[in-house]
């Protein structure tokens, strides 16, 4: 596993009304840790198949969450200090069991959607600067075929 990348597991509160899913806080005990946010958006990806993103940041980390449909995710970390350089993970996340998925400075993040109209939260600890900004985007081929779809 890439040093610093988690895979956290979401509670989901059920009852007669329906589900609630805390995504993140900044202090609440029962939810996964987000120290800093300063942007929150959703990301849909209408066909099933598309790739999106395939960059780093050298600042900001990235939490992601699917609130509906499904999505691979390929990380490749390109840090030369942490011990994992180079190192390859792969995570599919779903609305059928939720978690987050926390991505450090500095690794490689890209990912498709398994489902038509997939939808994505992505939380942001630092705003986006169209001016400047922190992002350096590689192909999604860089490292060959990791889209690949196992078992089907």
């Amino acid at each position: 596993m890439i040093k610093e990348v988690e895979l956290i597991p979401l509670k989901v509160n059920t009852d007669d009304r329906g589900y609630l899913i805390v995504i993140g806080s900044s202090g609440r005990p029962d939810a996964p840790n987000i120290p800093t946010m300063k942007e929150v958006y959703v990301v849909g990806n209408m066909s099933k198949g598309t790739i999106r993103a395939f960059h780093k940041h050298e600042k900001l980390w990235d939490y992601f969450f699917i609130s509906h449909g499904s999505a691979k995710f390929v990380l490749v970390d390109d840090r030369g200090d942490v011990g994992t350089h180079h190192e390859v993970n792969a995570f599919v996340l779903t609305e059928r069991n939720p978690s987050l998925l926390v991505v450090p400075p500095g690794v490689y993040h890209g990912w498709m959607s398994l489902e038509d109209d997939t939808q994505m939260v992505s939380i942001a600890d630092v705003p986006y600067n169209p001016s400047s900004p922190d992002e350096k985007r590689i192909p999604p081929d860089s490292l060959g075929d990791v889209w690949v779809v196992k078992g089907r």
